[in-house]
């Protein structure tokens, strides 16, 4: 890769600000953006989301990590109970953007196949990219689901990790980037009237959007 490496924070069913965010990063082929997770759930259009990110695969190298709202939404498929606990969490608002507030039937299958095909980490030589947490003494093949998609920062703040590389992680809401150094966390919180934070790993040039599509510019 040559291009740059940018992640993006949870965009959680805000597709007016990914849009905004993509048209301020406009990514080319050699660009890699790395999704931190929770696509869908809370915000008003997740569907609108999930057809965002496909189109975005072929333009640029995608790499989406699965949040845990994704991976609810992926267990829904599982039973009723599956299905009541992420109506819980915000499933009601997707189902809502795919036209349906009781079943699954609307959704498309590539909509699953995307998520189905998300990663849980992703690392490169000077970072690494997972939706919430991780543990600083395990390689990030030996973490537990748990950790990597449930754990929040407000719960367990972890030291550097053992490798010397970076965290960037998502999913405990921040009202800006929080940067300790060693971790760097980018969910801003754009589904509740913050920001969609976007983040180039090694300048450190950053884009924020909110899902008015206006740009913050520092």
């Amino acid at each position: 890769m040559h291009g740059r490496v940018i992640a993006v924070g949870d965009i959680h069913g805000c597709p007016n600000a990914l849009n905004a965010l993509v048209a301020a990063i406009n990514p080319k082929s050699d660009d890699m953006i790395v999704t931190l997770g929770d696509y869908v759930d809370r915000g008003l259009d997740s569907k609108s989301v999930l057809d965002q990110l496909i189109v975005l695969a072929n333009r640029c190298h995608l790499v989406p990590v699965l949040g845990n709202h994704d991976e609810m939404m992926l267990h829904a498929r599982d039973g009723e109970a599956d299905f009541q606990d992420w109506m819980t969490v915000g499933g009601d608002a997707t189902l809502d953007s795919y036209g349906s507030t009781g079943t699954l039937s609307h959704i498309p299958t590539e909509h699953f196949r995307f998520l189905e095909q998300c990663v849980s980490y992703f690392e490169i030589k000077t970072h690494f990219f997972v939706h919430a947490n991780y543990k600083p003494d395990l390689a990030l093949d030996q973490m537990d689901d748990h950790t990597l998609r449930w754990l929040s920062l407000r719960d367990s703040v972890p030291g550097p990790h053992y490798s010397g590389k970076i965290a960037v992680m998502g999913h405990t809401p921040q009202p800006d980037i929080l940067d300790l150094g060693h971790l760097i966390c980018i969910d801003t919180n754009c589904w509740d009237g913050g920001w969609l934070t976007a983040l180039d790993v090694v300048s450190g040039q950053k884009w924020q959007v909110n899902e008015q599509g206006y740009l913050r510019t520092d």
